[in-house]
């Protein structure tokens, strides 16, 4: 019985998944670090709560707060809303979340093969020169 026992408990920890993945709809959720949502429409507020323990022993605070920060993005793309802003510092492994309409993003458009790239910028900026690393 204790050799089932002692088998068992590797088979036991390997059902627990620390790994929480970014839903394809958040992957265009924008995270407001600087609190910019100012010209942003209010969809919601979302809660969001990980373990920030197992037993006596502390998660990494670093890993816990980027679990907490991709299920609210997960949360505020089912909510239709496509940026989210830290409402405070988390608590217990629980934090709060606003999430804000701000408009569509823009995004480059794509080229073609036979589309020229742009021309690179000859007058350096900041004392710093960017070249194309290709053509």
């Amino acid at each position: 019985m204790r050799k089932i026992l002692i088998l068992a408990i590797p088979f036991a920890l390997s059902a627990c998944t620390w790994g929480i993945k970014l839903d394809d709809a958040a992957r265009n959720v924008r995270t407001a670090w600087n609190g910019d949502v100012g010209s942003c429409h209010e969809q919601g507020k979302v809660t969001v709560s990980v373990m920030n323990r197992v037993g006596p022993v502390d998660r990494n605070d670093l890993k816990v707060r980027d679990e907490l920060e991709v299920l609210a993005r997960n949360e505020a793309a089912k909510m239709g809303a496509d940026t989210i802003k830290p409402l405070g510092e988390p608590n217990e492994g629980s934090q709060d979340w606003g999430a804000y309409s701000c408009g569509s993003r823009s995004v480059a458009p794509a080229r073609n093969a036979d589309t020229p790239p742009p021309p690179a910028a000859t007058t350096p900026q900041g004392g710093f020169e960017t070249v194309p690393l290709k053509n």
